[in-house]
């Protein structure tokens, strides 16, 4: 069993992912998984993993609920993944063959997205083993990351993992309401055509500049999946001035 390191999640609603999620972390002898608000059988797959330790508590915005669960973790070392997120072999050992000598290290690992059950061409490298003693996740409502400091050193490392991002075409919906309510909360933008020209642009850039372009019907459904949610994440914020001015 792996030891050294702490594999956190953060769930809520996780049931169609959560139990290939944790399959493919049974060598890890300590996995928290933070429930916030869950009322499907999350919490009933979780139990059914005996190195599968489960905290609740409330939702904070994701990069301060991140952290309030990598605090119930015995080790220093943490992996952080979603619960929509699948290891295999490969990148575990690669993971455990890191350099865990010294605490500034952090580890890039490189995510691929699938969407509706087959690999769209976004790959993302992001940073998911770091150590609490030197960094945490900033406090971000959404699209967190983990802190970078001027002595941390980053390492990639080799092989990929699977993201399995929408499986039902009404995540889409769900996930766009949940963004955008975080991404305007407490913010304001009061010029319309700054609405219209993020979301124009958001299309643009997945569709052609991200090349999007190539996966067909998947990639144009992507690509309008964010703009609209450009849209409406800007469209709160207007809506948000409109409601200070009167």
């Amino acid at each position: 069993m792996i030891d050294n390191i702490s594999v956190v999640l953060i769930a809520q609603n996780a049931q169609d992912t959560i139990e290939e999620c944790l399959a493919s972390l049974v060598d890890f002898s300590e996995v928290i998984l933070y429930l916030n608000g869950s009322t499907d059988t999350t919490k009933e797959i979780g139990m059914q993993f005996s190195n599968v330790k489960i905290v609740e508590g409330n939702f904070l915005g994701f990069g301060k609920t991140k952290n309030k669960a990598a605090s119930y973790s015995s080790n220093e070392w943490i992996l952080s993944l979603d619960s929509d997120e699948i290891l295999n072999k490969n990148i575990i050992k690669n993971i455990i063959d890191a350099d865990f000598s010294k605490i500034n290290n952090v580890y890039i690992l490189k995510r691929d997205n699938y969407f509706l059950g087959a690999t769209t061409v976004s790959k993302d490298f992001i940073v998911r083993v770091y150590n609490t003693k030197h960094t945490k996740f900033n406090d971000n409502m959404v699209h967190e990351k983990v802190m970078i400091h001027n002595d941390t050193n980053k390492v990639t490392l080799k092989g990929s993992f699977k993201h399995l991002n929408i499986i039902d075409i009404n995540q889409t919906l769900t996930k766009m309401i949940q963004y955008t309510d975080l991404g305007a909360k407490d913010k304001k933008l009061c010029f319309f055509l700054v609405v219209i020209l993020k979301a124009t642009f958001a299309f643009f850039q997945t569709y052609f500049l991200k090349f999007y372009i190539i996966n067909g019907w998947r990639g144009f459904t992507v690509a309008v999946t964010y703009a609209n949610r450009r849209f409406y994440k800007y469209l709160k914020q207007y809506i948000n001035c409109q409601k200070e001015k009167s």
